[in-house]
This record gives C-alpha cells, structure tokens and sequence, in this order.
C-alpha cells in the first residue's frame, strides 16, 4: 500500500465550475477548510507479515494446543487403530470417533494426538458450534502469525484454512462434534491433512472412516479408578471392582466417583451404597475441583435436550432402561407408536450414541440405563410420573411378549431370549413398587426355570410373585394362592418336601374357605398334597387321601373329567408305592382305556398312563411286556416330538432303566450314554435331568459289574448337586448314597462305610428318621459294616429299617421281606 501524496503549500485545490461548483471570481475559503478529515479510531494498521503469502508461513516446531488427557489408560488397540489410519500416505484422510457420552472420546484423541501423531501443527478445536469451529480455526491462524492478532475472526478463519490447504503435515481435532453440517462446508474445502472427529453422533458419516469407542474392559476401569484415587487415598482400594462394575465401566463416571472419593475420603464400598441409596443424587457430584458440567448428570441432560424435538425418544429411552442392557429385542417396542415415529425415535437416540441397534436387538449401557430410570425432579427428562409411566409399560410389553406356555420346547428359545430381560427387570424394581404384572412375570418365569433345572432362582422368583400378591391382591385371592401352591411344587421337586406338604396343607385350607369343596382349585391342592406325603414317604397316607380324591371327583366332575382321570392315576401311582401291584396294574389299565377315548392316543396324558402301566409291570416282574411297551412308547413320541423332546428323552429313559432291572446290563449302557449325550446338547450341564442320566448310566455301569466306570461319574453328581443345591439337600444325599454304593461294590468298604454314615445324618436331619429315603441308608450302612465283619454294629440299624418298612410299606412288601432276611442273617439265622 502507498501512503496519499501532499498538495504544495499555497496552492489549493482546482475547482471545477461544472454541475454546480464554485464559479472563479467568487469568495475563495482557505484551503484547509477543504481538506478531507479521515477518522482512524478503527483503522487496522497491518504489520509487513501480513503481505507475506499465507502459504508461505512457516510454523513453529511443535505447535499445538491439544489438551493434556486426564488419566489414560489402555484403549491399546483403538490407539492402533488411529496409528494405521493416519499413516496412509497422501490424501485427506478424516477419521470419526463416535461413542457415547463420558466413554473417553476425547481422552483418547487428546492422548493420540500429544503422544503418537507426529504432526505438526497439531489443534484441537472445539466443534459444537460453527461459532467454536470459527473461534478455533481464527486462534490456528494467530498461532501461525502472533502479529495478525487484529484481524477480524472471520478473516483469521479463512487465512487459516488457505494455510492448511496448502501444506499437508497437519492435524486438526474437531472435538465433540454436534452437527455435520457444522464442519462439512470446512472438510469439503480439503484434498489433504488430516482430521480427527470427536463426536456423539455415530450416523450421517458417510465418505469418512468411523471408529465406535466402546468401555474399556475391567481391568483398564480399575486402573483408571485407582490411579485417579490413590493420588489422595492410595491404600483405600477395597470395594473398586463393585464400583466399576456398577458404573459399567463409563470413563467419566469412574473419574466422577473416583475423584469424589478421593476429596471427600469415602471408601468405594460405601460410595456404592450411597449410589445405591442416592444415585439421582451421586450422578450429579464429583470433587469440587473438578468442572460441575462435565458429570454424568449433565452430559446426558444435554444429549437429551438435543432430542427435545423428538418426545418419543425419551419416552423409548426410559422403557429400555428397565431391560438388561444388551439384545433388546426390537418388537418389545411394537404398537408404542406408528413404525414411522418409532423408527426417528431409535434413528435419532442412535445418532447419538445412547443406544446401538443391529439386526433387530438393542444395546444401551447400562449406566445410561440406570440414569434414565432414575427419577430427578431438577431433570425434565426424569420426572417420576414419567419413569414410573416406563416402568409400567415395560412390564406390560414383556408379559405380552412371553411364550404362554413355560413347558413348551417350542417355546423355549424365545424364553431364554426374554429371560435376562424379565431378570433385570423385576431386579430393578424396588421393595414395594412392585404391581400385580410384576408378580405375573415372577411367576411365570419361576414355572420356566424350574423346568430348566435351575431351582434355586424359581424358588426365588416364586417366592418374591407370593410376596407381591399378598401385599396387591390379599391372602385369599386366587392369584395368591397359585403362588403358594407353584412354590410348595418346586419345593417338592427340589427334595424339601417337608416344607411342600406345609405349603400344600395351608393352600387346601385356603381354597376351601375361599373356593369351597368342590371347585377345581381345591380338588387340585388335594392332588397336590396327596403326592407331597408320597414324596416325603407317607405313602399309605398319600394312598388313602388318592382315593377319597378320586370319589369326589367322580362326584363332582364325572367319571371321565380329565382331572378325575388324572386322580385316578396318581392313586394307581400310590398303591404301586405301597406294594399293591395288582391294584395299581388294573387301575393304570382302566385309567388309559378312559383317555385314549376321551383324550386320544397321542395327548401327553394318554402316554403318561402307557408309561405309568409299563413300570407297573416292571415292578411285577413282567420284564419282557413292560420293555416292548416302553419301546412303542419311545417310538411313538420320537415321531410326534423329535428324538430330543422331553417327552422323548423320558420314554428312552424309562425304557433303558426297564432293560437295567431286566438283566440287560450292556443294553441299558449303550441307551443311557446316547441319551446323556443329547441331554447334554440341550440342557444346561447343572440341569437335573441330566445330573440324573449321569446317575442313570453309572447304574448301568454298576449293574455291568463295572464299578470303576460309575464312581468318576457320581463324584460328578455329588459334587455338582453340592454346590448348587447344598451339603444336606435331599438330592445332593442321595447322589451321596449311590456313591456309597458304587464304591462298596468297588471293594472300597472304608470310603463306603464314610458316605453313608454322613448320608444317613443328613437324611435324618433333613427327612426325619422314618423317612424311606433314612431307612435306605441305614440299610445300606448296615450292609456295609456286616460286611466288614461288624455284625453288631449292623443289627440294631437294621432291626430300624425292618420297623420302619413295616410302618410304612406293610410287612409283605419285598423291600421289607429283603430285610427281615438280612437282619435273620445277620443274628446268625439260617
């Protein structure tokens, strides 16, 4: 620029008379009075590096303002990542890293960019607004040029981005990216450099390489967790793990509870009961010096406000958050709004990284989850009328979305699917929010898992569904009573049946001062009752209470009622307990003539009676009908069911255990390990059912005179059947007998004599010294100790045993005649 020359002195300025000017001859003014006065207040002064081409600007060594990452750790492999992609030679490259909220994204990138980029200049620019990426490209270009300070902002950005286009060793971090079209106009003004993208966002990047930055695994979150605390705390590291877990591994989260517990000296494990007891309000603490902003709280407050548009996504969001947190099936969500709204509703919390959907299941974190149904009355995304509303339909779409029958195979791979979510969902309501639909979930899931094998958690579950509907509903309503009742069956199937026939005995006496004598409720407690005292041994009681059933059912619903039908089996069942053969034979045979007419052949009822009339004739003796009836019956349901249907694997198992009393020893081997083999293909390995084929099998070993073969696998059942059901429960000791027994037949009397000493001391602690199940083992201990020479030690035992046959099983029965002979034996009688 050239400065204006000077008028010489004296001299003024011509003046031209044209178009109104000044003619000659008139007044003339002093010629300073026509100088042009120019104001300078805002007149910009340009230092010569100015007019120096911008792309000729040399840089600094090492210039940056990346920020120093907080505590970093691990993320090795995301790190790689950055490495390979950014070592691509030429070209632009542009690489998004998108994740959730507080997962580390700009953590990362600020650790990749200080310690693996070798660029330079290296600038982080802060991207949630076109402003901010103004501001920041304008803060490069003052970092270029010091002297060009004055510039306008505007003039700085575009001298800023012309120096980038023409130089290719660079890179810029746009962090926390909220909107594309913020920095598409500046990433399509690019051929070369390098951008690094931090956003939420994980849609709409389309000609850019993307990179999802997940948690980091356990160990890193421990390591974040502890290095953040033992700056102040360095030994106070008991209760870490928990507290990681809790916040599912969220960077921010664990920095947030870390630095909290370092100021305010609180031990992780009680800061995970506050967060337990107070989480709306622990979401929102962190250490006073750190930026109240940048909690959990407050980012996810922020996410959502940018939803605000789209109300659907909230209400979406607080209904997954009652879920487990990963494989949401997507139809949960049917009918809440038409496809197209619920389709924005997912896009839009998918864009921003609050939840992931793939092939139709749904992924959220679970502290996301626990935020949003936490309720907050400062956050207008977490009223409680609102989270409550979420609960509440959540609950409903999982019952909807149930199998209607448990113990349906078909059914099952939907169960299993749902199952975790219906867990996670009861799990999340508290002690007395619980309705009336979630004591139905409960109690469904408890029939579910309890034919699964797993007792423990149908009993759990159950007696929760009990709980709840006595609190909703009262003592006396039905659904109340289906509770007690299912909880007194599981109890009897998982060998307490004691407190089965407790159970039993307080339903029947509800249900008839409810439902009177003759409603079906009623008459099915008695059933249910009636083989309670069966399984706890009171089998001639059991026998009578069967037969008064069966002439009131006869009353009351008619000769041929399925019920009626159904009790009339469970009596022949009694008197097969008891001995009476003939009895038991002629009633399974008019029980299966009623149901093959009123049923048909193929209901599971009409082959249960074929099933029940084979083992009677097994227990006659009658070996080669009953094993040709066991065939047809395991022929039959293979065809109707598949070779691995329940019913299927039962009638196999009944007929190899008919070959096992037969004599068939190799027979019944060779169908017992083909059938553990597809029991173990679809069956969890605890399950009982399989615990049991493997009892089956070593049986068959045994009988093959093959002991060796059948003591590693009753090890197996005793030690699983120990561990997940107890020391003393009645089919932890049983697994404990047989394998007294194998390892007497093994030669092995010490160990044998061991086993069932502490058997026949759980048995009686547990089942009461009468009990059939004690009487067995006091038997088998006084056959062990006649066999090693200890005949009065064995006398009084069995001199019990024959007692307590006699009490129970009558004298003539041939397990009481067995003993009246070992007992004369033993006392020397031939």
């Amino acid at each position: 620029m050239k400065r204006p020359g000077r008028t010489p002195e004296g001299v003024g300025p011509t003046v031209s008379a044209a178009n109104g000017g000044i003619a000659a001859g008139g007044d003339i003014a002093n010629a300073s009075t026509f100088t042009q006065i120019i104001n300078n207040e805002n007149a910009i002064v340009l230092p010569p590096e100015a007019f120096t081409p911008i792309t000729d600007v040399h840089v600094l060594p090492d210039t940056t303002n990346v920020p120093r990452p907080g505590s970093f750790v691990g993320r090795v492999r995301t790190l790689e990542t950055l490495d390979t992609t950014f070592a691509r030679a030429g070209g632009l490259t542009v690489q998004v890293l998108h994740g959730l909220g507080g997962v580390g994204k700009s953590t990362l990138a600020a650790h990749w960019a200080r310690t693996r980029c070798a660029g330079n200049p290296r600038w982080w620019i802060t991207a949630d607004s076109e402003t901010a990426v103004t501001t920041g490209l304008a803060d490069l270009a003052h970092a270029l040029q010091p002297a060009l300070t004055a510039l306008p902002t505007e003039v700085l950005r575009e001298r800023a981005v012309q120096w980038l286009t023409g130089h290719d060793d660079w890179l810029i971090v746009l962090d926390n990216v909220d909107r594309i079209d913020h920095i598409r106009p500046l990433l399509d003004r690019f051929t070369t450099g390098r951008f690094l993208i931090t956003t939420r966002r994980a849609t709409g990047w389309h000609t850019t390489d993307t990179l999802r930055l997940d948690v980091p695994d356990e160990n890193e979150a421990f390591d974040l967790f502890t290095r953040v605390l033992r700056r102040q705390r360095p030994r106070d590291i008991d209760g870490i793990a928990e507290v990681c877990a809790e916040l599912g591994h969220l960077p921010l989260a664990l920095e947030q509870a870390a630095a909290y517990c370092a100021e305010t000296r609180t031990p992780p494990r009680s800061y995970l009961d506050m967060l337990a007891k107070w989480p709306a309000a622990m979401y929102g603490e962190t250490a006073e010096d750190h930026d109240p902003s940048h909690t959990i709280a407050r980012v996810w407050r922020i996410t959502l406000d940018r939803l605000d548009d789209t109300p659907l996504a909230g209400v979406v969001l607080r209904i997954l958050a009652w879920y487990a947190p990963t494989d949401i099936p997507r139809n949960l969500l049917d009918d809440l709004a038409a496809p197209p709204a619920l389709a924005k509703a997912l896009g839009r919390l998918n864009a921003h990284s609050m939840i992931t959907e793939h092939d139709g299941l749904i992924t959220v974190h679970r502290l996301v989850q626990a935020f949003a149904r936490t309720p907050d009355p400062n956050d207008p995304h977490r009223h409680a009328e609102d989270v409550t509303l979420a609960r509440d339909k959540a609950s409903e779409r999982l019952a909807q979305a149930l199998p209607t029958n448990p113990r349906d195979p078909s059914a099952w791979p939907t169960w299993r699917r749902l199952l975790p979510h219906v867990t996670d969902h009861t799990g999340h309501i508290p002690d007395g929010a619980e309705t009336a639909m979630t004591a139905r979930l409960l109690h469904e899931t408890a029939v579910f898992l309890n034919d699964q094998g797993d007792t423990a958690r149908a009993i759990a579950n159950n007696a929760r569904a009990l709980g709840i509907r006595t609190r909703v509903l009262g003592e006396d309503d039905p659904d109340t009573l289906a509770s007690r009742n299912n909880l007194a069956q599981i109890h009897a199937q998982a060998g307490n049946p004691r407190l089965a026939v407790v159970l039993h005995e307080r339903t029947l006496a509800d249900r008839r001062r409810v439902l009177g004598e003759d409603h079906p409720d009623t008459i099915t407690s008695r059933n249910n009752l009636a083989g309670a005292y069966q399984t706890n041994g009171e089998v001639r009681r059991a026998a009578e209470l069967f037969e008064r059933i069966v002439v009131d059912s006869r009353q009351i619903l008619g000769e041929h009622h399925p019920d009626t039908l159904r009790a009339r089996n469970n009596l022949a069942g009694a008197y097969q307990a008891i001995g009476n053969i003939t009895r038991a034979v002629g009633l399974y045979k008019s029980t299966l003539s009623d149901r093959r007419h009123v049923l048909g052949e193929r209901h599971p009822d009409t082959l249960a009676s074929r099933s029940n009339l084979a083992s009677a004739y097994l227990a006659a003796g009658n070996t080669i009908r009953a094993i040709r009836l066991f065939d047809e019956i395991a022929t039959d349901c293979t065809s109707l069911f598949g070779e691995k249907h329940p019913m299927a694997l039962t009638a196999r198992v009944n007929l190899a255990a008919a070959h096992l009393q037969a004599g068939n020893a190799t027979q019944a081997v060779a169908l017992f390990e083909h059938i553990l083999t597809d029991l173990e293909t679809v069956l969890v390995k605890n399950h009982p059912n399989v615990l049991t084929a493997r009892n089956n099998l070593a049986a068959a070993y045994r009988a093959a005179n093959n002991p060796g073969r059948a003591i590693p696998l009753l090890r197996d059942v005793h030690v699983r059947l120990e561990s997940t059901l107890g020391v003393d429960n009645p089919q932890t000791l049983t697994a404990r007998n047989n394998l007294g027994c194998a390892h007497q037949q093994a030669g092995n009397t010490t160990e044998a004599i061991l086993l069932f000493e502490t058997t026949l001391d759980g048995r009686a602690r547990v089942l009461g010294l009468e009990h059939i199940q004690t009487l067995t083992t006091r038997n088998n201990l006084a056959t062990a100790y006649f066999a090693t020479g200890q005949r009065r030690r064995a006398i009084p035992h069995l001199e019990e045993v024959l007692t307590g046959f006699e009490r129970a099983l009558g004298s003539d029965h041939p397990s009481t005649v067995q003993v009246r002979r070992n007992l004369e034996r033993a006392r020397g009688v031939r």
